[in-house]
């Protein structure tokens, strides 16, 4: 089985060199970008497993190499290294299609646990679903098997994190849950972004790309001082 491969983005050649050992010594193939365009090119030409994508490059920023993967259907997670610790910038990061961040200075050895955590979710947990398994609401069709959504027909990409949220929310129908609930279903560790931020920039996501109505949702319903729930067709 070939190894899972990373996609290292900074322009820090010392860093990128640091982080690509310790990934090979770990059994990852590497590939590194030191611009944001090199970034794009190689995430659509190779695609990669898993992006580390720092938001200080000399050519264009990491917010916007994220917004032009998301923008042209690349989903495979993205884990956004930054020096700011901005919450400004955290969030700004998740809205253009982020799974998560890391704040520099970071832990080698807890990074790449949190790599690991991020790939065996986006494409382990995912897999171990129920043959067969369709939930249809609406005009939505959500087939767990072949990880695919449906919208009146059409095709909706969803990332990795988005669908483990909505699975997770459409698999406890009528349930409030609480975000730190979902912070442990969906990404499985204590995020350094907030559990209040992290849950509610992707339910939006969510909202945006399967509610008629994402202003007023009908399926992914706010639970207020608690959280959120998905209300089943009745």
């Amino acid at each position: 089985m070939a190894s899972e491969c990373i996609l290292i983005v900074e322009d820090e050649r010392a860093v990128a060199r640091g982080l690509q050992y310790a990934l090979q010594s770990e059994g990852f193939e590497v590939l590194c970008a030191e611009t944001g365009q090199l970034a794009i090119d190689l995430a659509k030409t190779r695609n990669p497993s898993l992006i580390l994508l720092d938001l200080r490059l000399p050519d264009i920023s990491g917010f916007d190499v994220c917004r032009q993967l998301r923008k042209d259907s690349l989903r495979q997670p993205i884990l956004m290294l930054t020096a700011l610790d901005d919450p400004i910038d955290k969030v700004l990061g998740l809205e253009l299609g982020a799974d998560d961040y890391v704040v520099k200075p970071y832990n080698l050895r807890e990074l790449i646990a949190r790599i690991r955590s991020l790939l065996r979710r986006a494409y382990g947990e995912l897999s171990e679903v129920s043959q067969g398994q369709v939930i249809t609401f609406g005009e939505i069709i959500l087939d767990l098997e072949q990880l695919r959504v449906t919208r009146l027909g059409q095709t909706v990409y969803l990332t990795p994190t988005e669908f483990r949220l909505l699975r997770y929310l459409v698999t406890h129908p009528d349930k409030p849950i609480n975000r730190d609930t979902l912070i442990e279903a969906v990404w499985g560790y204590d995020s350094d972004a907030s559990s209040d931020r992290m849950v509610d920039v992707h339910i939006r996501h969510l909202r945006q790309k399967l509610e008629a109505s994402p202003s007023d949702p009908q399926w992914l319903l706010t639970v207020r001082g608690i959280g959120y729930k998905f209300q089943s067709p009745h």
